[in-house]
């Protein structure tokens, strides 16, 4: 591995030097101010669009042929300006059918088989640059990643992929192979390396943070890789070293969600990938594997889980896996950005009797608290609870009479419950007189004070009673007394430390407020629940959407976000950061 540890931060600046040099281009018509025959940027300027395109079409070819010296600066430029370019229009065809593909490709090659004139200056950022360019314009145009295929891309990609040189270019690397592997018809040309390039996505994406935490956070200043430093450090005026922590944890995590993305692409495209995939360590993993706080809307593990639950025999893989199941379950009880992709693949393996059979004990005690869940799906609600109790009781009439049977009573209980709720319930309410529902009303209202009171007497085991009972006698349409009533059960559950309890009861809160505007204070008693438990990431879900609500509808001068939620919201960061994901025998901190 080529690893410049120590090498001083530069004086120069590509991203200063290249803007100070367009900020000219209107000077160099006029003045000839500049004297390089090949310079990009000149010939950007040129007015006649055939020499503009011709002129470019001869840079790319030769911009790779460079070996003197004092034309490093001007190519590291050039790449620079390049790269701000493919970010700006993507989608853009115009450098792509001049060649930009193939000299991107030849740039990476000559670094990788030159080391000296790798190591000479700033030539390092060659191959990041690079491989950034090949990843911006390939990542929509299916045409586009074509014409980078056919330039002979992804051996060069596959090299750094490999580790050729550090993980800041494996980054950009498997984030260019991702963007041409999602497209089809270019999708062949990546299956080619199917075996190599699964086995180092799936140790790439289990291993990142472990390799960036020893290559960077933990070093010290003066041992960090300088060019790595100015690239993190790029365009950020303030911040410092914390600024530089939090990017490099920002990287890690793409480095993560990218090559999760990398394995979904063959899972989606190449169904015989499964078994590649398909490990049962590697498995058990991916619920934990969400990007992190920096990367929270990239792709996930559980987005992965769910693509595999798309086929039979990745079903069967992961209907076989305790932890995976456990993990989905907990996933589907949260405010996690990944909630409905968690209820989806349930649901997938719940559709299949082969994998119904295997996952429906572990399952019933958790989806008994979402059968009244509904998920907005861009413009309309979905009511997701519905099909849950549906599948859930799709075999009751069997069980109830001895034809089938649960493994456990906390099943069997729930499964009760389920058709007690959504089946007795709707029809006991039917039936009832108008004076009856008010009077139902009134007792209700009755047992929820006296449960108020035992609760502030210091008698949280006797409140929760009266709040049980409150919710029997409860009519279903009472739908803001139920919410009321589950949450401060679930309080008196959280003095009575029975955890798990208190998040099956904010969960039963939470589904029934709906997610548009949640009821707050279930939010809140389930994320310190789940900060009894020591799951700092669904604590940390729980504790933001508390606070995004409590703030949303209030002007800037009125915000004021409650400090027991900063405290929480603090220390679950904190938690859930890259550093801390590491194994425990590196979390020492960095010594300055």
């Amino acid at each position: 591995m080529l690893l410049y540890r120590g090498q001083k931060t530069c004086q120069f600046s590509p991203i200063r030097s290249f803007r100070r040099h367009k900020n000219q281009l209107t000077k160099h018509q006029k003045e000839l101010s500049c004297t390089n025959s090949g310079c990009l940027f000149c010939i950007m300027n040129e007015p006649d669009p055939s020499l503009r395109r011709s002129g470019l079409s001869r840079c790319f070819s030769r911009l790779h042929q460079h070996q003197v010296e004092d034309d490093d600066d001007d190519l590291v430029i050039t790449l620079t300006g390049l790269w701000k370019i493919a970010l700006a229009n993507p989608d853009d065809p115009e450098f792509p059918s001049l060649g930009i593909f193939d000299c991107m490709a030849k740039l990476i090659h000559k670094c990788i088989k030159g080391r000296k004139w790798f190591a000479r200056g700033n030539n390092v950022c060659i191959p990041y640059y690079a491989a950034h360019i090949i990843g911006s314009y390939t990542i929509n145009k299916e045409r586009l990643a074509e014409i980078a295929v056919k330039s002979n891309v992804i051996p060069p990609l596959m090299e750094l992929m490999k580790g050729k040189f550090t993980w800041v270019e494996q980054r950009v690397a498997v984030r260019a192979l991702g963007h041409i592997a999602s497209h089809k018809s270019t999708f062949k040309s990546i299956a080619v390396h199917e075996e190599e390039i699964i086995h180092l996505a799936v140790k790439i994406s289990s291993t990142c943070f472990d390799t960036v935490c020893r290559e960077f956070l933990r070093l010290k200043v003066e041992e960090r890789v300088g060019y790595h430093r100015d690239l993190m450090s790029r365009g950020q005026q303030y911040g410092g070293l914390e600024m530089e922590n939090q990017k490099a944890e920002e990287w890690a995590s793409q480095l993560q969600c990218w090559s999760l993305y990398l394995l979904n692409c063959f899972t989606v495209l190449r169904i015989s990938s499964i078994d590649l995939i398909c490990k049962k360590d590697f498995l058990e993993e991916l619920c934990d594997m969400w990007g992190g706080f920096q990367s929270i809307s990239l792709f996930s593990g559980v987005c992965l889980i769910r693509s595999i639950c798309l086929t039979k025999d990745g079903r069967r893989r992961i209907a076989s896996s305790r932890v995976v199941i456990e993990g989905l379950c907990n996933l589907s009880r949260s405010s996690d950005e990944w909630q409905r992709k968690a209820v989806e693949s349930i649901l997938l393996l719940l559709q299949d009797q082969e994998t119904r059979a295997e996952v429906i004990d572990l399952v019933l005690p958790y989806m008994v608290d979402l059968v009244e869940l509904k998920i907005v799906k861009g413009d309309r609600v979905a009511n997701v609870g519905e099909t849950i109790t549906r599948l859930l009781l799709q075999d009751y009439g069997r069980i109830k009479f001895g034809q089938m049977a649960l493994k456990k009573q906390k099943s069997q209980s729930a499964l009760e419950e389920i058709w007690n709720l959504k089946v007795e319930r709707i029809k006991r309410d039917d039936m009832i007189s108008e004076e009856e529902f008010r009077e139902r009303k009134i007792k209700v209202g009755l047992l929820k004070h006296q449960g108020n009171q035992k609760f502030w007497a210091g008698d949280a085991e006797e409140a929760a009673e009266k709040y049980t009972e409150a919710l029997d006698l409860c009519p279903l349409k009472m739908k803001k007394e139920r919410i009321v009533l589950y949450s401060n059960r679930a309080q008196c559950y959280l003095l009575l430390t029975e955890a798990g309890l208190a998040i099956s009861d904010a969960t039963r809160a939470v589904c029934l407020s709906g997610s548009v505007r949640p009821h707050l204070k279930s939010l809140w008693r389930r994320s310190q629940a789940y900060d009894m438990l020591g799951m700092a990431r669904h604590s940390l879900m729980d504790c933001l959407m508390f606070i995004n609500h409590k703030t949303q509808f209030k002007t800037k001068r009125n915000i004021k976000v409650p400090y027991y939620a900063v405290r929480m919201l603090d220390k679950q960061i904190n938690a859930t950061k890259a550093v801390c994901a590491t194994s425990k025998s590196e979390q020492v901190g960095t010594k300055r």
